[in-house]
C-alpha cells in the first residue's frame, strides 16, 4: 500500500478479484473534489451501506443523499464543542475506574512494583473502557461497572463479536441488487437473506437483533421520561441520546426523525465508537511501548500538568497537553483505524491533479484528458490522505515522530488543503459524510492516555504483535484468529 500510493501522481489503478478496477488515490487536489466540490457524485459504497443497513437499521451509517443529512441536522448539536466539555469528567471517571481495577488485577498476579512487569491483554480493557464511555456519555447508563464478578452485558458481547464476524462478500453483480432489495423490500428481507447461503450473515442478524431489542428497551424508557417531564430525565439529559430524542420531539413535521431511525443510531454510534476508538488506542500504546522516550516525555508533561491544574482537568486544559496532543496527532497521521477510504462514482466525473500538469483525470480509463468522457457507473475508488507523501510532510513521512507537531506544519500542506475535518489528516473524513464523533474519539483518546499513562509503564511483550488490515486496522497474535489482541507489559510508573 505504502509503496503503491507513493506514486508521482498520487493516483494508482489496481485490478482485485476477477480483474475488477479500483484506483487508490491521495491527491489532494482530487481528494478536494470527491469529498466536497463533488460529493453528490461520490457517494458511500454499496456493500458498506448494505450491511450497515442489515445490522443496525436507519442509523446515520446507513442512509444516504438527503435523508443522511436530515439524520445528521438533527444529531449535529449532540456533537457540538460544548456539548463535549460537559462529557470530559465522565471520560475520566470512566477510565479512573478501569486504572483502579487494573492495578488490582496486576497486585494479584505479581509484586506490582517499578520493576517487576505482568502481561496485560490491553485491547480488552481499552473496549471495555470505551464501551462504557459510550453507554454514559452517549446514552446516559451503564453496561460495565468494572467490578469484579461483573457478567458482561448482552449489548456488550453482541457489539464486540460483530467486530469479529466477517461481513459476507458481495460479488458486484450482487452489491447494488442487495442494496435496493434491502430498500425497497423490508418485510421480506429476512426470509429472503436466509436462503442466501452465508452463516456470516445470517450471525450478524443475530448480533444486530440483540442490539436492535436493548436500543429499543434503552429508547422506551428515555421516552417515557420525557413524555412524563421526570425529574430524572431533566437532571440527566447531557448525554447524547437525550438530546436528540429533546431535540426530534421539538422539530417540524419535515424534520423529525421517526422512533425506528432513532432507535438504529444507539447500536451505530456504540459500534462505531468501540471499533474505531478501541484501534486507535492499541496502536498508540503500541507505539508508546516501544518508544520509551516518548512515553516518558509524555508522562512528565501530564505530571506537571497535574501538580498545576485545580482538580480533574477540563476539556480546554486537556486539549492544552501540547505533546498528548502531538502524540495522537501523530498516531491518527501515521496509523489511522481505517487506513484507506472508499466511494463509488455515480455519474459522469472529471477531477484535476495537484501535481499533474494541471491536467485532469477520467476516474475510469486514467487517461489524462480536458474532453468529457461517458463512464460506467458504482467502479470502486479508495482513498488516503497522502500521510506517507514526502512532498507534503517532508523526508521523514514514515516515521512516527510526534515532535513534527511541536512545530508551524509545512506550508506545501497547507496549501494542499486535504478535505478532512481533522488536522489536514483524512482520518475522520471530510464533507457531508465526516465522522459526526470526532471531537468524542479526540477528547476520549486524550483522556484514557492522561489516567494510565500517569500510573502505568508499557513495553513490549515477548508474543509479536502483527496489524490486521481489514476494514479496520486490528492488532493480533495470530493472524488465523478473528479476535484482535495485544498484549503487552505492565509495570507501576515510577
Amino acid at each position: 500500500m505504502v509503496i503503491l500510493l507513493n506514486s508521482d501522481d498520487g493516483i494508482a489503478r489496481i485490478f482485485g478479484l476477477l480483474k475488477e478496477r479500483e484506483l487508490f488515490i491521495q491527491d489532494p487536489k482530487a481528494l478536494q473534489h470527491i469529498f466536497m466540490k463533488d460529493q453528490h457524485i461520490y457517494e458511500e459504497m454499496t456493500s458498506f451501506v448494505a450491511n450497515n443497513k442489515l445490522v443496525f437499521g436507519d442509523g446515520i451509517a446507513s442512509i444516504l443523499g438527503e435523508h443522511h443529512k436530515r439524520q445528521r441536522k438533527m444529531l449535529n448539536p449532540a456533537f457540538s464543542t460544548a456539548h463535549m466539555k460537559l462529557m470530559t469528567s465522565q471520560f475520566l471517571e470512566v477510565t479512573y475506574k478501569v486504572r483502579v481495577r487494573v492495578h488490582f488485577w496486576l497486585v494479584r498476579l505479581s509484586l506490582f512494583s517499578a520493576t517487576s512487569f505482568s502481561c496485560v491483554e490491553l485491547m480488552e480493557w481499552l473496549t471495555r473502557t470505551a464501551l462504557e464511555i459510550v453507554a454514559q456519555s452517549a446514552f446516559g447508563t451503564t453496561w460495565d461497572p468494572v467490578t469484579e464478578g461483573h457478567n458482561e452485558h448482552r449489548f456488550i458481547s453482541s457489539a464486540k463479536l460483530l467486530g469479529y464476524v466477517p461481513p459476507p462478500h458481495h460479488s458486484d453483480a450482487f452489491e447494488p441488487f442487495s442494496y435496493e432489495f434491502i430498500q425497497g423490500l423490508p418485510a421480506y428481507t429476512r426470509f429472503l437473506t436466509s436462503l442466501y447461503p452465508s452463516k456470516n450473515l445470517r450471525k450478524m442478524f443475530e448480533i444486530g437483533d440483540t442490539m436492535t431489542e436493548i436500543s429499543l428497551e434503552l429508547f422506551n424508557e428515555k421516552k417515557a421520561a420525557l413524555e412524563t417531564g421526570s425529574a430524572a430525565f431533566k437532571n440527566n439529559h447531557t448525554d447524547i441520546l437525550s438530546i436528540l430524542m429533546e431535540a426530534n420531539s421539538k422539530a417540524s413535521d419535515a424534520d423529525k426523525l421517526p422512533d425506528t431511525e432513532v432507535v438504529a443510531q444507539i447500536s451505530t454510534l456504540t459500534f462505531a465508537a468501540m471499533d474505531t476508538n478501541s484501534s486507535a488506542l492499541c496502536r498508540l500504546f503500541w507505539l508508546l511501548a516501544k518508544h520509551q522516550d516518548v512515553q516518558d516525555k509524555l508522562r512528565a508533561e501530564i505530571r506537571e500538568a497535574k501538580h498545576n491544574f485545580d482538580g480533574e482537568p477540563t476539556y480546554d486544559q486537556l486539549a492544552g497537553l501540547a505533546y498528548l496532543d502531538a502524540v495522537c496527532r501523530e498516531t491518527l497521521r501515521l496509523y489511522p483505524p481505517a487506513a484507506t477510504i472508499g466511494r463509488e462514482y455515480v455519474d459522469h466525473s472529471l477531477f484535476p491533479l495537484l501535481r499533474a500538469d494541471s491536467s485532469t483525470i477520467d476516474v475510469f480509463t486514467l487517461a489524462r484528458t480536458r474532453k468529457d468522457a461517458i463512464l460506467p457507473l458504482s467502479k470502486p475508488i479508495k482513498m488516503a490522505d497522502g500521510r506517507y507523501e514526502k512532498y507534503l510532510w517532508g523526508p521523514d513521512s514514515y516515521e512516527w515522530k510526534p515532535e513534527r507537531w511541536l512545530t508551524p506544519i509545512p506550508d506545501k500542506l497547507v496549501e494542499a488543503r486535504i478535505p478532512g475535518v481533522y488536522s489536514h489528516l483524512m482520518t475522520f473524513i471530510g464533507g457531508g459524510r465526516s465522522c459526526i464523533e470526532f471531537r468524542f474519539s479526540e477528547m476520549e483518546m486524550k483522556a484514557i492516555v492522561y489516567v494510565l499513562i500517569d500510573h502505568f509503564r508499557f513495553s513490549p511483550s515477548k508474543q509479536e504483535i502483527t496489524w490486521i488490515m481489514g476494514g479496520l486496522t486490528t492488532p493480533s497474535v495470530d493472524p488465523n484468529q478473528l479476535k484482535p489482541q495485544m498484549p503487552l507489559l505492565v509495570s507501576r510508573a515510577a
